[in-house]
């Protein structure tokens, strides 16, 4: 049997302004809207769905994304334009850089909920032989 991830739930103050913060920048779609959830379509079939709860509820996750170099290039541009802070690493310890690990291009950010939320070009590891 094979398994494939479907979608998960990410807790948001305002479902809408983290959909919407997160599809824009990496130039997604928000692909349905049904009771409390808002969902982003990624390109491999699964989608987030942001809902809305008390933000006092809110544990903060991470949510690490594999990108094209384009895409990392253009979502990297957006992060820069709009002044989100993002580091180079998941300890916040290099400000305003990226990193370059496994021959790749690598950012943390956080989402307006306080999700950090990371691209990277190439997975942990590199890319398999």
């Amino acid at each position: 049997m094979s398994v494939e991830l479907n979608h998960t739930i990410i807790h948001a103050r305002d479902n809408r302004e983290s959909a919407t913060f997160f599809a824009d920048l990496l130039g997604l779609d928000i692909t349905a809207e049904w009771g409390p959830f808002i969902a982003v379509g990624l390109s491999n079939g699964v989608t987030l769905d942001f809902a809305t709860i008390p933000a006092d509820d809110i544990t903060p996750q991470h949510y690490a994304f594999l990108v094209s170099e384009e895409e990392f290039g253009q979502a990297y541009a957006q992060i820069e334009q709009r002044g989100i802070e993002h580091w180079a690493d998941p300890h916040q310890q290099h400000p305003g850089s990226i990193n370059h690990n496994d021959g790749g291009r690598g950012v943390y950010f956080l989402d307006p909920a306080g999700h950090a939320m990371e691209l990277i070009t190439v997975p942990y590891g590199g890319w398999p032989a």
